[in-house]
């Protein structure tokens, strides 16, 4: 049975640099290991080993049991599309500019995609592991809520009021009366905007019962899934990694761990100066505060919400390839990250 790891959080926090250093920990201890990324950047495709990150995985070339790939929004539905729409229905979704607009620019349909890809790859059995770098959109969150709410606004009221719902003939009814009246308007008002949008949503409309069940199937897997929040010590990734906690749909287990990014060693909390420079003695004392600041912070996130909290040390230099990934968590303070697969 494949496991899968969800490593979310805000963007810019370092997700995608932890999701490649628990794939290469993972596969060097023996796991089959698949990462599946967003958006990396070139440093860390670099660091992997691969040229050029696709939809479909490609093996690390150093470590055999490694694979990577990147999930593509815009790709990703229209596999979607196909999937749960019939040829000739989805073949007018994928070809109409709207679905472009709607899958590609709303954030809450990316994070749908990459939803259901990740599911897809679990369930292929293929890997031991899964891990899975979820879209930063709303602090990662919309990554577990997407789904059901993509199921309630296909299958919602205002879609089924605009088409019809599933009555018979409505289809029929459409092509023979609705559609003249809507061409008599884009004659007058061009461009052909009330055909297209009418289009659109009766064709979307068809793939309710294909998502239903898929955003069933996804819910299934999150349930079972592990969950890392990254956050960083900053107001801005503190904030969404709370809101994380607050707002945690029912379809995901409670967090296994937070990881602090970036974190400022401990000792430096006792840091004093071995002279008499007053501008060291300064700087020594900015950096105690502010690492005492860090320490504080995760002891009092981790008793308001009960989790395991972990430290990455701050780097004074991105990890460039895969030995200085995987030492990323051998370096990694408080809860060990090896029980994930353990």
């Amino acid at each position: 049975m494949t496991a899968a790891i969800l490593v979310t959080g805000g963007g810019g926090v370092g997700k995608t640099t932890v999701s490649a250093a628990i794939g290469v920990a993972a596969a060097r201890r023996g796991l089959e290991t698949l990462v599946l990324t967003v958006d990396p950047a070139r440093r860390l495709a670099n660091a992997l080993g691969i040229a050029e990150l696709g939809a479909d995985p490609s093996k690390v070339r150093e470590e055999p049991l490694l694979w990577a790939a990147m999930l593509d929004a815009s790709s990703s539905w229209e596999a979607i599309a196909r999937r749960h729409a019939d040829p000739a229905v989805a073949e007018r979704l994928v070809t109409n500019d709207l679905f472009e607009a709607a899958t590609g620019q709303f954030p809450a349909s990316q994070s749908y995609a990459a939803a259901e890809e990740a599911t897809r790859f679990v369930k292929q059995g293929r890997w031991d592991l899964v891990v899975v770098d979820t879209p930063p959109s709303a602090g990662g969150i919309e990554f577990f809520t997407a789904p059901a709410n993509m199921t309630d606004l296909i299958g919602g009221r205002l879609l089924r009021w605009l088409t019809g719902g599933k009555l018979p003939g409505r289809r029929f009814f459409f092509d023979r009366a609705a559609r003249p009246a809507i061409r008599i308007a884009d004659a007058v008002l061009g461009a052909g905007l009330f055909e297209r949008v009418a289009q659109f949503l009766m064709d979307l409309r068809t793939t309710y019962d294909g998502i239903a069940a898929s955003s069933a199937e996804i819910d299934r897997t999150l349930s079972t899934a592990q969950t890392l929040v990254v956050t960083t010590a900053d107001p801005t990734p503190m904030r969404e990694a709370i809101r994380f906690f607050r707002d945690l749909p029912p379809n995901a287990q409670h967090p296994t761990s937070v990881i602090f990014n970036r974190s400022l060693p401990v000792s430096w909390v006792d840091a004093t100066a071995q002279d008499d420079d007053g501008e060291l003695t300064e700087n020594l004392l900015r950096w105690s505060t502010e690492s005492a600041r860090q320490q504080r912070l995760r002891r009092q996130f981790s008793e308001r919400y009960s989790t395991e909290v972990t430290t990455m040390d701050w780097q004074p230099t991105a990890p460039t390839d895969l030995d200085s990934l995987e030492s990323l968590l051998t370096t990694a303070g408080g809860y060990s990250l090896e029980n994930l697969w353990s």
